[in-house]
């Protein structure tokens, strides 16, 4: 017999929040040579009673954090019934925002480590549409789930970080008549590309407005109409080679834009 004390944590789930919860306790006690041993993915009446057996054996005590109300039930009523002390760690907090909110919990385990993934999935995203912003590493174009292609200043960056948040990994690519675009753009499925277009005349006021806030002369090249109608002419044929869903930007949002191209993306990729 275990002659340490000894406290079963119990879940429905892996166990990591109740675990943790029950160590953050014991660590007010320097350890005591506490024992904590972990039963995860509790879902049956016939596991409850071992656990509670193995406590009444080993003196031990309980802490749980099952979701659903008839195995919190279950495990409260059998625990007292062998005079073992079994502590809930999260349901009187959640009969509490049920009660104070009136929100119904969905009873379903499991959900923190769900959302820990999803979080961290928008994360890997994010960091995904930074590196392979702008051009920067065309290798990230055929990691990509969504590569945007256009001239300078048609909301390139800012469509990538909307639909990073998205958790779609995006490459953007800028094009320039002297530069010859990566030879990975033509490697993609054309769906998964989207050439973003844009009036000259808007360009010209976009591009002008940068140069102002930048303190340089509007009148440079960059802004100049005739420059501005070149690259456009030269973005055509580029997106007509990749034979990519093009979208005109002149007058939407980012949001707008960024919502066409999630539509047209899961209706080609409808399990991405």
């Amino acid at each position: 017999m275990n002659q340490k004390p000894v406290i079963y944590v119990v879940s429905d789930s892996v166990g990591e929040t109740a675990e943790l919860v029950t160590k953050a306790a014991i660590s007010q006690f320097n350890g005591s040579n506490l024992v904590i041993k972990r039963f995860p993915f509790v879902e049956d009446k016939l596991h409850i009673d071992e656990v509670i057996s193995l406590a009444k054996l080993e003196n031990g005590m309980i802490a749980y954090t099952l979701v659903k109300p008839d195995m919190r039930n279950y495990i409260n009523e059998v625990a007292a019934k062998e005079g073992i002390y079994a502590c809930d760690l999260i349901g009187p907090l959640m009969d509490q925002i049920q009660l104070l909110y009136g929100k119904t919990p969905l009873f379903e385990p499991g959900l923190v480590r769900k959302l820990d993934e999803d979080y961290f999935k928008k994360i890997e995203a994010i960091e995904f549409a930074v590196k392979y912003d702008d051009g920067r590493d065309p290798r990230g174009i055929l990691k990509a789930d969504i590569v945007l292609v256009g001239v300078s200043r048609t909301s390139k960056t800012p469509l990538s970080q909307y639909l990073a948040h998205k958790r779609l990994r995006v490459a953007n690519v800028p094009l320039v008549p002297e530069v010859d675009p990566p030879e990975e753009l033509f490697l993609v499925p054309p769906e998964k590309c989207f050439g973003l277009k844009i009036s000259p005349d808007k360009l010209n006021h976009i591009r002008r407005e940068r140069l102002i806030s930048l303190g340089l002369s509007d009148s440079a090249s960059y802004a100049n109409i005739e420059r501005i109608k070149e690259e456009i002419n030269y973005f055509d044929t580029v997106v007509s080679k990749i034979n990519c869903p093009v979208i005109d930007v002149t007058n939407k949002a980012v949001e707008e834009t960024a919502n066409l191209i999630l539509n047209h993306y899961r209706r080609s990729f409808p399990k991405s």
